[in-house]
């Protein structure tokens, strides 16, 4: 990969990301969503800006940790009245609409999330766009992502150790999509160039994108061993592919420190 293509950008996820004012962030895809999501408000309140967090789909309930306030309730008047009210005390408010099995929670309306971000003292949203049952690979169904229309970036994520996993139900989220639009069959091993089509392909994880939005490819678990040479190749199969809608080409290792290791300008 050419120099001017990389950018050796370790530390912060903001700033690897380019996150602007009053954004509105919709991350898709597999292998660290909820992560990303919940390292990025953290970053973010410690800049000093106050940022909601939520879901269009569903999330497990996150830990006092990862949030300063769960806030749950299927009235969406109460939840814009709490937000207005209470924001400037807590910083960082999560909000989902019910608690359901299994510890998960259900999360909220794409306009109820377009209406939030008119609300004064909030800098940023973020949100969980679609579910992957913990697989670090996937292709959407047809009824995903959920990506609200005022959403200013749109973050698609995938887990660089899918590269030579099998091409199974047990290894990947909707493994017939992902066969159908990469060409590996089922059962095969899945490579970078799969990962690069499931980045660039109308139907792969930016589906549904508003085109006013900016999209960040993101190759998470770069930690992993030849992980940062597999996300190189990943990153030249996007390049080629001539995705000009893609933005940047971020490679994190979320659970560890630095969470950004390289930034890549297609």
């Amino acid at each position: 990969m050419n120099n001017e293509h990389r950018k050796n950008n370790k530390g912060l996820l903001a700033e690897a990301l380019g996150i602007g004012e009053k954004e509105i962030i919709s991350i898709v895809g597999a292998g660290g969503k909820t992560t990303l999501m919940f390292r990025l408000a953290k970053e973010l309140v410690i800049q000093g800006r106050n940022v909601l967090t939520t879901t269009t789909t569903k999330i497990l309930e996150p830990s006092s940790n990862e949030t300063s306030f769960v806030l749950i309730d299927q009235n969406e008047e109460k939840i814009k009245n709490f937000i207005l009210e209470n924001i400037d005390d807590y910083h960082h408010i999560t909000i989902c609409s019910e608690r359901l099995p299994f510890g998960k929670l259900k999360g909220i309306s794409p306009d109820l999330v377009d209406d939030l971000s008119e609300c004064r003292n909030v800098d940023a949203i973020i949100l969980e766009a679609d579910g992957a049952a913990r697989r670090p690979i996937k292709a959407p169904r047809e009824t995903e992502p959920v990506i609200p229309s005022r959403t200013t970036m749109v973050i698609a994520i995938l887990g660089i150790d899918g590269v030579g996993a099998r091409l199974t139900d047990e290894n990947v989220f909707q493994a017939e999509r992902v066969s159908n639009l990469t060409g590996i069959p089922i059962g095969e091993n899945l490579t970078e160039e799969a990962i690069s089509i499931l980045m660039t392909h109308p139907e792969g994880v930016f589906k549904g994108r508003p085109l006013s939005s900016r999209a960040i490819a993101f190759l998470n678990k770069v930690d992993i061993y030849d992980g940062l040479i597999k996300a190189r190749k990943v990153a030249m199969g996007i390049i080629h592919s001539k995705a000009t809608f893609i933005e940047r080409i971020v490679f994190g290792q979320l659970k560890h420190e630095p969470p950004v290791i390289e930034v890549v300008f297609p």
